[in-house]
């Protein structure tokens, strides 16, 4: 299994038209790949905090008719990062779009944990309410978007409901880049799962990304990492690895707490 992940340069000077455009390019032209990644709120930006409500999009908006159209072009499974959804409340949401290789919207999926500490996302949008998990042809999908990187429980139940592939679009800053590189590997581990982490390039409202898109496997091995400007990260993945990992090292059946077990 093939998996690119298209880590996006965001640069505030380049119309969010013309990099729609040019993200959907980058999809066609990833056409022997299985599954194609984008980063989080790539149109935008994640820390462009005051076009957010300028920039809102409904479900089917612009961005999704966009990556619709490119993923059935080139015929993949695409991740396409996610957007600043614009709800029929008027609520606006960090949502991730996943789409199946005849363009058809496979999942959708609302960023549950959100940023900034009583600013920014965290004021501004509203959460999802629960992890959504994509069955494809190879592996079972797992979705999280950047913040929820470092709450480990909601991994914990990415991997009961069958999830094999862990899949972080991430607008993730520069100066936490140690976090993002750690965590990465550390969910892979716990999980026993592959993870695809792919983040952005260039700068956000001022605050520079870090980049460095990785793909860890089930050991925690870092199979492909990207450098710190944009950059297209392809690694191939054999699914029947994690398989093989949790019969070799079965760690998750020793699972005693968070599990449903009778209380004292």
């Amino acid at each position: 299994m093939r998996a690119s992940l298209l880590q996006i340069g965001v640069d505030t000077e380049e119309p969010v038209k013309s990099r729609r455009l040019r993200a959907a390019a980058l999809v066609r032209e990833r056409s022997g790949s299985d599954l194609v990644v984008l980063p989080e709120l790539w149109p935008v930006g994640a820390f462009a905090f005051d076009s957010f409500q300028a920039e809102a999009e409904p479900l089917h908006g612009p961005t999704y008719e966009a990556m619709s159209a490119a993923a059935r072009d080139a015929e993949v499974w695409l991740h396409a990062g996610s957007i600043v959804e614009r709800a029929a409340d008027g609520a606006l949401y960090n949502t991730s779009l996943i789409f199946a290789p005849d363009g058809s919207l496979a999942a959708v999926y609302r960023k549950i944990h959100r940023f900034g500490f009583d600013r920014g996302e965290a004021v501004l949008m509203g959460a999802g309410e629960k992890p959504v998990t994509v069955p494809l042809p190879d592996t079972t999908l797992g979705l999280a978007t950047c913040y929820d990187l470092r709450f480990p429980e909601m991994f914990r139940q990415l991997t009961d409901a069958g999830a094999q592939t862990l899949v972080i679009p991430a607008g993730w800053p520069a100066r936490r880049r140690a976090h993002w590189s750690l965590l990465a590997r550390a969910r892979a581990v716990e999980n026993q799962c592959y993870v695809l982490a792919c983040g952005t390039a260039g700068t956000h409202a001022g605050v520079e990304q870090a980049g460095h898109s990785v793909v860890v496997d089930p050991w925690g091995e870092v199979i492909a990492e990207a450098g710190p400007y944009e950059e297209v990260l392809t690694a191939d993945l054999d699914p029947a690895k994690v398989a093989k990992t949790r019969s070799d090292f079965p760690v998750l059946r020793d699972r005693v707490l968070g599990l449903d077990l009778p209380r004292p």
